[in-house]
């Protein structure tokens, strides 16, 4: 059973700084694209960072450029997002996802499985 379990979301101050964990579990992560996807109160999900776990390539939504860094720790089957010069817009649920493609984009509908999501909550 595949699972994907967020934490490290939490409330704070616009210019701090948050890092959010993925634990993944059941699947083999080196087959995959491990992401970050986000949604705001009233707004559609939207791409925030992927990863492709083989080779470490990652790819950031514009909006986050610079500000967010996607990792992952290979021994741990974990997954990152350090998010720096949070602001207010960045309030959102954060959710981790895994795409069967092991080479996998900004797709939300080729991500298979879900976490729950984590609560992000940037106040100005």
């Amino acid at each position: 059973q595949v699972q994907l379990i967020e934490s490290g979301g939490g409330l704070v101050q616009a210019g701090g700084s948050l890092r959010l964990s993925c634990a993944a579990s059941g699947l083999t992560v080196s087959r995959y694209t491990m992401g970050w996807f986000r949604q705001a109160p009233g707004k559609e999900r939207e791409f925030v960072a992927r990863i492709i776990w083989s080779s470490g390539s990652t790819f950031s939504a514009d909006s986050v450029k610079g500000r967010f860094t996607i990792s992952r720790d290979i021994a741990k089957n974990m997954m990152y997002l350090q998010m720096n010069s949070l602001k207010p817009e960045d309030t959102a649920v954060y959710y981790c996802a895994a795409d069967r493609n092991p080479y996998g984009g900004a797709q939300e509908r080729a991500y298979a499985y879900w976490g729950q999501g984590t609560q992000v909550t940037v106040s100005s």
